[in-house]
């Protein structure tokens, strides 16, 4: 029972280890890369099923294609916005500023998703519904979710002070996140145009093997971009808001002395040539 109970303050300092906006630093720059690369693969590999070895569409041809790249862009646009939300309740419960800076940096993701869901979406209507835009529920919806992430981005960035800044855009995430649930099940609550789910986790999925393969590898390298840009833009954001703090100047003297070394190195190269 000692050893049990000596251990969970070690778990605890293991859990918040990351909170340190110097320990966040190295940690994204070593799991972004990897994530990088993942998204490319996953990216090719997706593409190449979707559009080139899943076969055509019964009843809309090749032009249903454009769900390979509208679905999984549908989806993690609600994902990204429900992921700020989580980390706007941890950064309000905890006072956590590692936390306001994840959401913030999630905040242009989403918000790329939602355009490419809604560009996407409306090049798929003209061929089946006859229009690029209705005014359907689903849709409407949408259209409402990135107006959410722009309105996140713009009070962000409009406000000077960080920790007002910071709770402004944690209540706005967390407002807007009731608008997700609405998107998800409009098309069950009211009567539209769109579609319903192709994939759902109560039933068979209602599309051919190569089809589900390639949307969910699609789905998959959006998943890993999303976390390695959001790191890369939370890096950022660490190194502006610490940038007076002992670590960041290091960092930066290390920075400039390797640049300064290389350039020493390519003049006597230079000079030698």
């Amino acid at each position: 029972m000692a050893d049990a109970t000596d251990s969970r303050p070690v778990r605890r300092m293991r859990l918040f280890h990351f909170a340190a906006p110097q320990n966040f630093y190295g940690m994204a720059g070593r799991v972004a890369p990897w994530s990088a690369a993942l998204a490319v693969l996953l990216a090719c590999a997706g593409l190449w099923l979707g559009f080139w070895v899943a076969p055509t569409d019964a009843q809309q041809g090749e032009v249903y294609r454009i769900i390979f790249i509208h679905v999984p862009a549908a989806w993690m646009s609600m994902l990204v916005y429900l992921a700020m939300a989580f980390w706007s309740i941890i950064g309000l419960a905890f006072n956590t500023r590692l936390s306001f800076v994840m959401s913030q940096a999630l905040a242009p993701t989403g918000a790329l998703f939602c355009v490419i869901a809604l560009w996407t979406g409306a090049l798929w209507g003209r061929p089946t519904w006859g229009a690029y835009w209705v005014w359907d529920a689903r849709l409407t919806s949408q259209l409402l979710l990135l107006f959410l992430y722009l309105g996140h981005i713009a009070l962000t960035r409009a406000i000077d002070d960080p920790r007002r800044a910071d709770r402004t855009g944690a209540l706005v995430a967390l407002v807007g996140a009731v608008n997700v649930p609405v998107i998800y099940f409009s098309v069950n609550w009211w009567n539209t145009l769109h579609q319903g789910a192709s994939v759902s986790l109560t039933r068979a999925p209602s599309m051919a093997t190569t089809m589900l393969l390639g949307m969910l590898a699609l789905t998959l390298a959006a998943w890993f971009y999303t976390i390695a840009v959001t790191l890369w833009r939370a890096r950022s954001l660490v190194l502006e808001r610490e940038r007076h703090a002992g670590w960041v100047q290091q960092k930066l003297d290390a920075r400039l002395a390797a640049a300064s070394v290389d350039r020493r190195v390519e003049d006597i190269q230079g000079v030698r040539s």
